[in-house]
């Protein structure tokens, strides 16, 4: 098992932002689709994958891509896959997946027979006819998009977004890989001054320090292939290593987080010290009419929205007490995430550029004044 050929799913918009991370691992033969894209690489590229990409959404294998339209044809496609290169007599193998415009909608019905298939191809290649699934979990996933089925193996487990320093959350947190997108797409550096009047959480804070202090997101967290059979120990003990060797605490990176709420501001402390970044990151409890953003700093935000009109127009309120305290350009900066359309007429100002993302499933756009 040299060659791998591995997916990474991704928020929509953020395709380019882990283009270049997969490239900067060492993965080689990219392919970019909405939303993920898939590349070639080796265990030690699997493992770097999960502890370094701070904007995928898990690590894919990609086992292969076939066209079925009908049960036979799924059920042969899956049985002539190697399934015995990563699951054991003894490993658990669930299957879950989902179909769209395609022949073969019914999911429930896929799953079955996706099951059946790997079954009936380890049963011939073990010569057992039961199988317990009491050993470490290899989770078959696979698509069918207009008729076309690609099966995976997931390798991450729990989602990567799942860094393990936010426990506790407030009501509306940012995912943390948009988060790490976002910072990323404002160019932060390790000598960058990074500010968040809404800091919430503090995800979009933590995930700053972490991408200016070269700290791998995945450094402090267990990947589900960890304990499959079919990857040496080895590799994920030297991939380890090789990622904290590349933290670098020398830069001059410096987080300024406020929120209104007290609660917040001690909850980003909380999350901060457990992500190992609270000396780099100062906390107050304000309202953003105190703000005052300081010079060569760069404000990365998620402001508050409302669903329903009263909050809207709260929101809106905020909006145009951003305008009159944030920076638009030069040497204060700001990068403001937002789903609502008129927003740049409520900051008073045109952002230089917009960005398409998706805030779970809400649509947003990413206004960056700089």
């Amino acid at each position: 098992m040299s060659t791998l050929r591995l997916c990474c799913p991704c928020h929509f918009g953020l395709e380019s932002v882990l283009k270049f991370e997969i490239t900067k691992i060492g993965g080689t033969d990219l392919k970019v689709t909405d939303g993920k894209i898939s590349f070639t690489g080796d265990e030690n590229i699997l493992a770097r994958a999960n502890l370094c990409l701070s904007t995928a959404e898990r690590v894919l294998i990609e086992l292969a891509e076939f066209r079925a339209v009908s049960f036979e044809e799924l059920f042969q496609g899956v049985k002539a896959l190697p399934l015995e290169e990563f699951i054991g007599e003894e490993d658990a193998f669930p299957v879950k997946g989902y179909s769209l415009d395609s022949a073969l909608h019914s999911v429930p019905d896929c799953q079955s027979i996706v099951k059946k298939a790997a079954v009936e191809r380890l049963r011939q290649v073990y010569g057992i006819s039961w199988f317990n699934e009491e050993g470490p979990k290899v989770q078959i996933k696979f698509s069918i998009l207009k008729d076309i089925v690609t099966v995976y193996l997931d390798t991450s487990g729990t989602g990567l977004h799942k860094r393990g320093y936010r426990r506790n959350s407030n009501a509306a947190p940012i995912k943390e890989t948009l988060a790490a997108g976002i910072i990323d797409l404002a160019r932060v550096r390790p000598d960058t001054i990074v500010c968040d009047p809404f800091c919430g959480s503090g995800t979009l804070l933590i995930e700053a320090a972490f991408k200016a202090l070269r700290i791998p997101p995945g450094i402090n967290r267990r990947f589900a292939a960890e304990k499959w059979g079919c990857i040496p120990a080895e590799v994920w003990r030297e991939e380890r290593s090789r990622a904290i060797d590349g933290v670098d605490r020398t830069g001059k990176f410096e987080a300024i987080g406020f929120d209104i709420d007290d609660d917040a501001v001690a909850l980003t402390l909380d999350n901060a010290h457990k992500a190992g970044v609270k000396s780099r990151i100062h906390v107050e409890q304000a309202d953003i009419t105190r703000f005052v953003q300081p010079e060569n700093s760069v404000v990365i935000c998620n402001p508050p929205y409302g669903e329903r009109l009263l909050e809207l127009r709260e929101a809106e309120d905020i909006y145009r007490k951003m305008g009159k305290v944030l920076g638009k350009g030069g040497d204060r900066q700001s990068f403001v995430i937002s789903p609502h359309e008129q927003f740049e007429d409520f900051f008073g100002t045109k952002a230089r550029k917009r960005r398409k993302l998706y805030n779970g499933m809400i649509k947003c756009q990413l206004y960056m004044y700089f």
